[in-house]
């Protein structure tokens, strides 16, 4: 949900574009960080479902995201202007 947003990054830096790229990487890493903050896939099917991209539970022996882990999560995406 956010590839336009990394391609976007990747470019700016690689065209020398760092301050721009250095901007996108602070706005993003609360993010990043909530999506990796537990075993993937949990977070990042979370955040789909949150977007309403049904991504569906996870299957044995993942588990649902907690809910405060799940609350910060879409605390990010709303900071990231994503919901």
């Amino acid at each position: 949900f956010l590839p336009d947003v990394m391609h976007k990054m990747c470019t700016d830096y690689l065209s020398g574009n760092t301050k721009s790229a250095a901007d996108m990487q602070i706005k993003y890493t609360g993010l990043m960080n909530a999506l990796f903050s537990d075993v993937n896939p949990i977070p990042v099917k979370a955040a789909m479902d949150i977007l309403g991209l049904g991504a569906g539970p996870c299957r044995l022996p993942l588990y649902p995201m907690e809910e405060k882990a799940l609350e910060n999560l879409k605390l990010k995406l709303k900071e990231c202007g994503l919901i």
